[in-house]
């Protein structure tokens, strides 16, 4: 796929998935060249941001934080527990308020899916949303670091064979990611529990074993067992996980030497991955967190553009 560096204009970012090829591309060749040390291309003197997180956050609060600095955005502090939310204020008269009083953007991470269908149906809201994380439902930005991340290895995802490996159900980013690489013409694989695979995911991948797919994937992407949406916890066992379903320090001998091991992190150690695994010279998880700070500035960027 040809990457393109045409400029890229985005009124929101809601998912991954409404983003085309192009659009896709052309975010990762600006992240690319951020990461270069090129500047950023914006029309306005001062621009306001806001981070809007309704849900605990480091890696994505923290790396869009760092991102708006470095393209000199003015970001306004908001804190959910000592805004007017902890009075009764909804999402929406948030928004609304952040807009009314001049934000640019916002990012905002909520426990509710798809929370931004009435922000961007409003005819008073102007400001844009770029979704930080909606639940279990998507997580665009993620998405597009970890692309970004696959396409700097690589430098190409068509035949990559890629699994996604873990809390399936309840994932975000297995919901972003497995739509996104399917489309860009990788081959998924979907190992996990049983109970936490859905067959709607056959449409993009085939559930195996993680023990089946050792040797073939070029990508080894590791899912955080989410702990805060499972209604009951009690039976879960660390050892019995990673023993059944983690990559292991004997699992990861068996792959193929230039294969990579991904996860969006916060890692459970021992759990999702060997404690020793997550710095190993086959892991990129600290690359996707310096990943994370040039792709949400080429967003950031875009979506001003948009506003110009």
């Amino acid at each position: 796929m040809i990457i393109t560096s045409e400029r890229i204009s985005l009124k929101h970012l809601l998912t991954a998935e409404s983003l085309s090829d192009q659009e896709v591309m052309g975010l990762i060749e600006r992240a690319q060249a951020f990461k270069r040390g090129e500047k950023a291309e914006l029309k306005k003197q001062q621009y306001f941001t806001a981070n809007l997180f309704f849900e605990n956050s480091t890696r994505t609060h923290k790396s869009f934080e760092v991102a708006e600095k470095k393209l000199g955005i003015d970001v306004i502090e908001f804190d959910a527990k000592t805004s007017s939310v902890s009075k009764g204020e909804s999402l929406y008269d948030t928004v609304l308020t952040m807009s009314a009083i001049g934000v640019h953007a916002c990012v905002i991470r909520h426990w509710e899916e798809d929370y931004y269908n009435e922000l961007i149906q409003s005819k008073t809201i102007t400001t844009s949303i770029i979704n930080g994380g909606d639940g279990s439902g998507n997580h665009p930005t993620q998405c597009l670091l970890d692309l970004l991340t696959i396409y700097e290895e690589f430098g190409h995802f068509e035949n990559l064979n890629i699994a996604i490996c873990g809390d399936l159900t309840h994932s975000r980013v297995a919901n972003s990611n497995m739509k996104m690489l399917k489309r860009l013409g990788a081959n998924l694989y979907f190992c996990g529990p049983e109970a936490w695979y859905n067959k709607k995911y056959e449409a993009y991948g085939t559930f195996k074993p993680i023990d089946e797919v050792l040797d073939k994937v070029d990508v080894m992407m590791m899912l955080r067992v989410q702990h805060e949406r499972h209604e009951d916890n009690s039976e879960f066992s660390k050892e019995n996980y990673h023993t059944e379903y983690g990559l292991t320090t004997g699992r990861a001998k068996k792959m193929k030497k230039d294969a990579i091991i991904m996860h969006p992190a916060p890692v459970n150690r021992d759990v999702e991955l060997a404690d020793e695994l997550v710095e190993s010279y086959q892991s990129r998880i600290t690359q996707q967190m310096s990943n994370g700070v040039f792709m949400r500035m080429a967003i950031l960027e875009a979506i001003l553009h948009g506003k110009a």
